[in-house]
């Protein structure tokens, strides 16, 4: 840590390093408990641990900017050439037909009608050439690379007469734009959700339209761009030799002497020639630079591994390129540097085209999967609307047959979700809780009669539908969304949704203690503990309500039992399980649920209470468990009777004073053994008397540094030394190996260490406060020991700095809850007065 005064101001700037941030996260998180406040400085989070620091990662260049300065050099060429052949054909019009048509030469006068018709054609059908483009990426696979510029022969004479001849088939064609099919795009893995076999198509598939009545595999759209395309190459080879044989040979005519109308034949008819040459060698050149490009280069196929497509996303690269091409080439050349793929499969995604959709769908979910494109990709997204609500609306589309592109959708937003400004727009999307639902596929049949439930139907095989991948991404969106307070809410006011995530926390005892089951199949039951975990313990009163709610769902206590009595080879479910337990137990009627279900306190005790020789062997992820294990029991028994009474039947009083002498379980055991004490009543004296025997082990740990020990044995010791009579405890604290005296002096330490409340132990002035006066109860002498050590002026302070902190046994984030009965301020008084009495 670096410490920098600031040059413009009096206060001093803090500069972390990221290793030093990381060491205080971890310092913080561990023993974070409900027995002590969270406050949002320690609480983090990954994504505002992401954001700490200056770090900035290595800029990607984009690899669709190849194709767009690929497009734009192209679109160069072909004004070039347009230029020049609309020059040729004002020249040839005006100057040689207008002033030269009677004196022309017989085969100067064809050549240059042919060179017309060729040439004008082209020109006047610009729009009709890139509309081909756009078509025939539907085909690009059977067609290849021929499909480029096949559209260019609409400049043919041929053509021209077909397109007026069979004038009412061409709004058919334009219309086809809409139709289903992807020939070219189908996925190996996953693109049978738009596989039309078997189906009525209404429309007509542009590759596939048949232009004449008979013939028709040879007049198919497809097939004629084959033909377009070689015509093409003729044509522009045909204005070459025409040309090149008229300036070679230059036989205009001859020009009698005098003949004024024919003396500037020749000049003229060089030019033109000339114009025509340079425009037909100028396409030839971008025909060649395409060429050259596209399959000697593998330009298209370089883009589509960068991009890290799969083979079906050359068509996604083809029609990108065609669509920059087209920009460049209708408006400023410079229009199609503009163009980036995540922008273009937004738009795509917005059409009303289930082709164009597809696409666009499958561009941004590779994107948004990618890490080297996932955070740009995502954040152009989550700041558009329009696209988000797309998603959103295509996760109710439960057509087999779109399948891949809802799949896609439920990716791209579980990665969106993970931003927490995205998953606040998502979730702000009227419906869109109710589209997420719809991805999880389990329902429970109807039944007429009211008092039984019916039976639960899980979904997970319905033909070739996935199913389970889409409760996985449910479940995924979910529990990112959950992250959001208000999204909680959202959560929890969907009709029908909390009874979803209960029955996926459902599972088999089979399956718990199968041994080669693999975590995918645990993967839906992992992530529904995860999101219900993340729901009960929402803050504030939206946690109150889901508590109850959920509480109230009669499977869910019971969907924990299970995982907890035969989940021991999946620890990491038994900590979610147990922690569900501990945040519903901040609610007064989920915890008689909780102990009122049979099983459940034993099981965790079974958990809490291993020998120690089994502590010792087991790996970390198991003392998380047990560690959790005795929080939920330290919560069950708070201000609980009926929890209480049910745990001293299971006889394991003695079993818990063991445990103080156990650092894994100490501090929890010592918890449950407070409550207990607490909370019991009088008339459970007899089955409490065994906890006078932790009275030594109590005693000593009084004494002890570490600082939330002390707080719970400061806090269990008067409640244990009051079974005793004062003979037995004079034993206890022999047997200790400490006085009296000694303990008055670490309790006077202690307020005058603590002269505020920490957040780490919040109650242990109150604790001590509370032996305090216990010891001057129990024996007069111990007042003057007080009085010695300062105590009234270590008392009076403690008045002057109460809080809040100190009123609260157990804490929801910064909010108090189980407030204690008597007062710290209460407790101050009594004490000042046992001193003032004598």
């Amino acid at each position: 840590m670096v410490l920098h005064n600031s040059a413009e101001g009096e206060e001093g700037s803090i500069r972390l390093q990221i290793s030093d941030l990381q060491r205080l996260s971890e310092t913080d998180s561990v023993g974070n408990t409900m027995f002590q406040p969270q406050t949002s400085i320690e609480k983090k989070d990954s994504n505002t641990s992401a954001s700490v620091g200056p770090l900035t990662k290595p800029t990607v260049s984009a690899p669709e900017k190849k194709l767009t300065l690929f497009a734009l050099r192209l679109a160069v060429l072909e004004k070039a050439a347009t230029g020049l052949g609309t020059l040729g054909f004002i020249w040839a019009t005006v100057v040689l037909l207008g002033g030269f048509a009677i004196t022309l030469e017989n085969s100067d006068f064809w050549f240059i009608t042919i060179i017309l018709l060729i040439e004008g054609t082209r020109i006047f059908s610009r729009s009709h050439e890139l509309e081909w483009q756009h078509q025939a990426t539907w085909s690009i696979t059977e067609a290849g690379i021929n499909s480029f510029r096949a559209m260019r022969m609409s400049s043919s004479f041929i053509f021209g007469s077909i397109k007026a001849f069979f004038n009412p088939v061409l709004p058919v064609r334009k219309q086809s734009q809409t139709s289903r099919q992807t020939a070219g795009i189908n996925d190996e893995r996953n693109l049978r959700g738009f596989n039309v076999q078997g189906k009525t198509i209404r429309t007509w598939r542009s590759s596939e339209v048949p232009l004449l009545p008979y013939a028709q595999w040879v007049f198919r759209a497809r097939h004629i761009s084959k033909l377009l395309y070689w015509l093409q190459l003729l044509s522009a080879s045909a204005c070459i030799a025409l040309s090149l044989m008229k300036l070679i040979k230059h036989n205009y005519g001859d020009v009698e002497k005098g003949d004024t109308d024919k003396r500037n034949r020749k000049a003229a008819l060089s030019v033109f020639y000339s114009l025509a040459l340079a425009e037909a060698l100028l396409f030839l050149m971008e025909k060649t630079y395409y060429e050259y490009k596209v399959s000697y280069c593998k330009l298209l196929e370089e883009v589509n591994k960068e991009c890290e497509l799969d083979r079906s996303g050359l068509v996604s690269i083809r029609r990108f390129f065609y669509d920059a091409y087209s920009k460049c080439v209708n408006g400023s050349i410079f229009d199609g540097l503009k163009m980036d793929m995540v922008s273009y499969g937004m738009d795509l995604l917005g059409s009303n085209s289930t082709d164009e959709q597809l696409i666009g769908a499958k561009i941004l979910h590779q994107f948004a999967m990618s890490p080297r494109y996932s955070d740009d990709t995502l954040q152009k997204m989550g700041i558009n609307l329009s696209v988000i609500e797309r998603l959103v609306e295509i996760l109710n589309w439960t057509d087999p047959d779109e399948e891949a592109i809802r799949k896609w959708a439920a990716e791209i937003l579980s990665k969106l979700a993970g931003k927490k400004q995205n998953s606040i727009r998502v979730a702000g999307i009227p419906g869109a809780m109710e589209s997420i639902s719809s991805l999880l596929q389990t329902s429970r049949s109807s039944s007429g009669a009211c008092d039984e439930i019916s039976e639960k139907k899980t979904h997970s095989d319905h033909g070739n539908y996935d199913l389970w991948t889409f409760n996985h991404l449910g479940l995924l969106i979910l529990k990112k969304l959950a992250r959001d307070l208000d999204n909680c809410g959202k959560i929890g006011n969907t009709r029908g949704l909390l009874p979803k995530i209960i029955d996926f926390t459902h599972a088999e005892e089979v399956l718990l203690k199968a041994v080669d089951v693999t975590p995918a199949q645990l993967l839906t039951l992992k992530r529904s503990l995860q999101l219900v975990k993340r729901l009960v313990s929402t803050t504030g009163n939206t946690g109150n309500i889901l508590r109850r709610e959920i509480s109230e769902i009669v499977f869910t206590i019971s969907n924990i039992r299970v995982i907890l009595r035969h989940g021991e080879k999946h620890p990491k479910l038994q900590l979610l399980g147990i922690e569900i337990l501990s945040s519903l137990a901040l609610e007064e009627e989920a915890t008689e649920r909780i102990g009122g279900t049979g099983g459940v306190l034993k099981g965790l005790f079974n958990i809490f209470l291993q020998k120690e020789r089994e502590r010792e062997e087991i790996v970390v992820t198991n003392r998380e468990v047990i560690t959790s294990a005795g929080e939920a029991l330290a919560m069950l028994v708070l201000e609980s009777r009926n929890n209480c009474h049910r745990i001293l039947k299971f006889c394991v009083v003695d079993s818990l004073v063991v445990a103080l002498d156990s650092p894994l379980v100490r501090i929890n055991a010592a918890r449950v053994l407070r409550n207990l004490c607490t909370y019991s009543g009088k008339n459970c004296f007899n089955q409490l008397k065994g906890i006078a025997n932790a009275a030594p082990t109590v005693l000593k740990e009084i004494m002890s540094e570490e600082h939330k020990l002390k707080e719970v044995m400061v806090g269990l010791a008067p409640h244990v030394l009051s079974l005793l009579s004062p003979e037995e405890s004079s034993l206890m604290f022999e047997r200790a190996g400490v006085t009296e005296a000694e303990v008055a002096y670490e309790l006077v330490e202690i307020l005058r260490t603590y002269r505020h409340p920490r957040i780490k132990v919040p109650r242990i002035r109150r604790f001590s406060i509370e032996l305090a006066i216990w010891m001057m109860k129990h024996k007069p002498t111990n007042i003057q020991k007080f009085k010695e050590l300062g105590m009234e002026k270590e008392l009076e302070h403690v008045l002057e700095t109460t809080a809040e902190l100190e009123s609260f046994n157990i804490f929801s984030g910064t909010v108090g809850m189980s407030r204690h009965n008597t007062t710290i301020y209460s407790l101050v008084e009594t004490a000042l007065e046992l001193l003032t009495d004598e």
